[in-house]
């Protein structure tokens, strides 16, 4: 083969390599691209502010340096960690749903654990009086109703009143559009706190500059804060998470569907808690003469002890193979599941009914509004649907430019 055929042939692959490729856990977003560094990956920029510090660090198992946890690469390097402190799922992300988790001591390093999704969701002034400085480092999935953001607020909360240092150690978000409508604080919850779109479309750091610049903390206080940010990083690059941020987001495929499948959460229709292969499917017992694909829920302890339809055959929809990346491409999630199912659901007085779906909070609370199950039942095309949620999200966008961090 001459040399010229060679350098043409280099040419050609190089074009033509898919962007996408990845391998594994990889996190580099493109293969010409430079890898994506998250916050954490950066020692070397926050070890000075940390060392000969009495450290507090809010972490679960997707809190990493390279592939070792955090808590593991900082005690290594020397860095005294004297408290951890867990979100929602625990320290080490084996705990269901909405379960309180319990403060606890870690068998490797002996380290106390404060749980802040049990009998509190705070730091204490009595758990921060030992410390003299904080780390975040959690890796969010920028959807409205995944509480990470609310367990930052609540750490900048303490630190802001209790006057510690808050060093964010920032990660990609593997949801980084903007879309759904914005939350009427009216139904304000603790699956929706913020005045904001279902999907946010901001970094951990981000949201944590906004909250602060919002006077979103009480008495419009100011947490002192410090952002590691990622290098390398676009909101319009696709990222791999490395590892699973909760037991029922166990894939890739579910944390891309989760902002557009976790609606369901508010209806009679299962989202595949109970199974492998959670927020990946769609299905109940009565749709059996619609559907051909079936999964049947059964308890699994660490994921879903009661789940929705439990034992019982649903019927529904596959979306494990379903292109999820169209949806970060198009900055969109996708409506279309849910007025499908609506209409094929025989029920419909009972689609929207919490008391009967046992779910974690009811339809207009996830949605942020009581438009969008009126509009589902009065058969509303999506299109217009979607304009109802203006001027709300173009004011929303406006607001969050001021914050970001990375174009």
């Amino acid at each position: 083969m001459s040399l010229k055929f060679d350098f043409i042939f280099l040419l050609f692959g190089l074009v033509f390599l898919p962007s996408g490729l990845d391998i594994g856990f990889t996190r580099k977003p493109a293969l010409l691209n430079k890898p994506i560094r998250p916050g954490a990956d950066q020692i070397e920029k926050y070890l000075p502010y940390i060392k000969n510090k009495r450290v507090g660090i809010v972490m679960n198992q997707t809190s990493t340096i390279g592939n070792k946890l955090s808590v593991d690469s900082l005690l290594s390097h020397g860095v005294h960690i004297k408290t951890i402190f867990g979100p929602e799922h625990g320290f080490r992300g084996n705990a269901s749903n909405g379960a309180k988790v319990r403060n606890e001591i870690d068998p490797n390093s002996g380290i106390p654990i404060i749980s802040l999704y049990g009998t509190k969701r705070k730091p204490s002034k009595e758990d921060l009086d030992s410390l003299d400085i904080m780390i975040f480092d959690i890796q969010d999935v920028g959807c409205r109703f995944y509480t990470i953001i609310n367990t930052l607020y609540e750490v900048m909360e303490s630190c802001a009143r209790y006057n510690k240092r808050l060093i964010i150690l920032d990660r990609p978000n593997p949801n980084g559009y903007v879309d759904g409508p914005v939350l009427d604080m009216k139904l304000k919850s603790g699956i929706g706190k913020f005045p904001i779109p279902i999907t946010h479309g901001m970094t951990i750091g981000e949201f944590a500059q906004m909250i602060n610049g919002e006077g979103w903390l009480t008495d419009k206080a100011k947490c002192d804060i410090d952002i590691i940010k990622v290098e390398n990083y676009r909101h319009d690059m696709p990222y791999i998470l490395p590892v699973s941020p909760s037991p029922n987001l166990n894939t890739q495929q579910s944390v891309l569907l989760y902002p557009s499948l976790c609606l369901f959460e508010g209806t009679i229709i299962s989202q595949g808690r109970g199974t492998l292969m959670p927020f990946t499917v769609l299905g109940n017992p009565y749709l059996n003469k619609v559907y051909d694909f079936s999964f049947k829920p059964v308890s699994i302890p660490g994921m879903s002890e009661t789940p929705l339809h439990e034992n019982k055959t649903c019927y529904g929809i596959d979306l494990r193979d379903y292109d999820a990346k169209k949806l970060h491409k198009s900055g969109r999630i996708n409506l279309s599941w849910l007025i499908e199912i609506y209409k094929a659901y025989p029920f419909k007085e009972k689609f929207f009914d919490a008391s009967q779906s046992n779910q974690i909070g009811n339809f207009d609370k996830l949605a942020g509004t009581t438009n969008l199950r009126e509009q589902i039942i009065d058969g509303v095309p999506e299109n217009d649907i979607r304009k109802s949620w203006e001027p709300q999200l173009t004011a929303y966008k406006a607001i969050r430019k001021k914050y970001l961090l990375y174009p």
